[in-house]
């Protein structure tokens, strides 16, 4: 059946979603933002531009379709995506609408996975103290859309002294051009709780221009941990993805979190993690691979809010054809916030002459006794190591999946997540075939 097609005005913006009338007037507001701001540039250091110029944001639109009662009815790139794995909870968004939930039975008491829309009308008093809490309307055109127009999304919430042992899941797709999807996720782990947040973004390879343009808020509170895996892989389409994601980590929780950026036409993402409370702890590992005309903007943020807090970030990333990647990642340290420890490093490899890389490193400290340091490093795949391994027999092909493997395995090697390192070490494999002449073209001028 085609989808119908959805267009939101001001007058409906307040309607859009079921119940929530607490931010009718904001999301009034966040429309009213969203039409008067400009489509952004984002320029960095005087040589980095990344520019929507080429996106036609009027010829799309939210998207509503029907909702599946199985699996077997989803589309074929979430099936894949999933697999039989089982949930705590699973909540599938196809553009704007939620076709499918599903809850585990053996859920401890208190667990809740849900829409945002349904939490908000069933939980109005737990939302209402989280959401747009790290992640305002006011940052940006596009996350004010997302504020004035996010249908159906994701809550998950784990209450004081709970341990979820299944992960939970949100994956969001988009499977025809012309689709504008602002997903929405917020999820808690609530005082010395225990839980793994899962986001997906995932499309087949369509023909012609969609957006997505999410907003995620996660909160590790007191005591608690929390891991957050985030994979975004939009095929060879041309998506654009405008996105914010924020984990706050609240007294002495910790949080892990792996950003996974494995395709998209054009991304800028900002992704944010915050030691709010003395005690907090992070650990962020990220990775892409860009590969065609892909255009990658990363920017992070290691933010200490509070003293006495530790981090450590870690993004590996490589380029092939004529792909463009730039991640800047920042430390900041804020007044006050002494005994702070952290380090950032960033590693990146060029597999091809036209594939351009940025790694850009940096500091903001505010305060005195704190240790912070950061690195960075920009390389090619070492042809004496291909050479060795191709006089024990390896192809050339084979060898450089193995070192470019090789190179990703300290962080895929972390997620302690089976599900999601298959699919990882897939999909790059699967670029790195696809890119082999353009490798291949690369070594031979060396």
């Amino acid at each position: 059946m085609p989808a119908e097609q959805t267009r939101i005005s001001p007058a409906d913006a307040g309607r859009t979603v079921a119940g929530p009338s607490a931010i009718a007037s904001d999301r009034k507001a966040a429309l009213a933002a969203y039409e008067s701001a400009p489509v952004p540039t984002w320029r960095r250091s005087g040589f980095w531009t990344t520019t929507l110029r080429d996106l036609d944001l009027e010829s799309l639109s939210p998207r509503e379709y029907p909702a599946v009662s199985s699996r077997e009815e989803l589309p074929q790139v979430v099936r894949d995506a999933i697999g039989d794995e089982q949930y705590a909870g699973l909540i599938v968004q196809r553009g704007a609408s939620v076709i499918y939930t599903e809850t585990s039975a053996g859920n401890p008491d208190g667990v809740i996975a849900c829409t945002l829309e349904q939490a908000f009308d069933q939980h109005p008093e737990l939302v209402a103290k989280y959401y747009g809490k790290r992640v305002s309307s006011e940052e940006g055109k596009f996350t004010a859309a997302n504020a004035a127009m996010w249908t159906g999304g994701a809550f998950f919430y784990v209450p004081p002294d709970t341990s979820v042992e299944q992960p939970f899941q949100v994956i969001n797709v988009i499977d025809e051009p012309g689709v504008a999807q602002y997903g929405r996720l917020l999820a808690i782990v609530d005082t010395s709780g225990k839980a793994t947040f899962r986001e997906f973004d995932l499309a087949p390879d369509i023909d012609g221009q969609a957006l997505h343009a999410g907003v995620t808020e996660v909160f590790a509170r007191p005591n608690s941990w929390a891991k957050v895996k985030t994979l975004q892989d939009w095929g060879a389409g041309e998506i654009f993805d405008v996105s914010t994601k924020r984990v706050e980590i609240a007294r002495d929780a910790h949080a892990r979190w792996f950003p996974v950026h494995l395709g998209g036409h054009l991304t800028k993402q900002t992704l944010d993690i915050v030691t709010a409370e003395r005690g907090a702890d992070m650990r962020h590992n990220g990775l892409y691979i860009t590969q065609g005309n892909e255009h990658l903007d990363l920017f992070t943020t290691d933010l200490h809010e509070s003293g006495d807090t530790t981090g450590d970030t870690v993004w590996k990333g490589a380029a092939t054809g004529s792909s463009k990647a730039s991640y800047e990642g920042l430390i900041e340290i804020r007044e006050g916030c002494q005994n702070s420890h952290t380090y950032l490093q960033t590693h990146s490899l060029m597999l091809s002459k036209e594939a351009k890389v940025d790694a850009i490193p940096s500091l903001i400290v505010k305060t005195d006794d704190v240790s912070a340091s950061h690195g960075g490093t920009v390389g090619e795949v070492d042809e004496n190591q291909v050479f060795y391994m191709r006089t024990r027999g390896i192809s050339r092909e084979d060898a450089i999946r193995i070192l470019v493997e090789g190179f990703f395995d300290p962080v895929i090697g972390g997620f302690e997540d089976e599900r999601l390192e298959q699919l990882v070490r897939q999909r790059i494999a699967g670029k790195l075939a696809e890119a082999s002449e353009d490798i291949a073209a690369y070594a031979a001028t060396k």
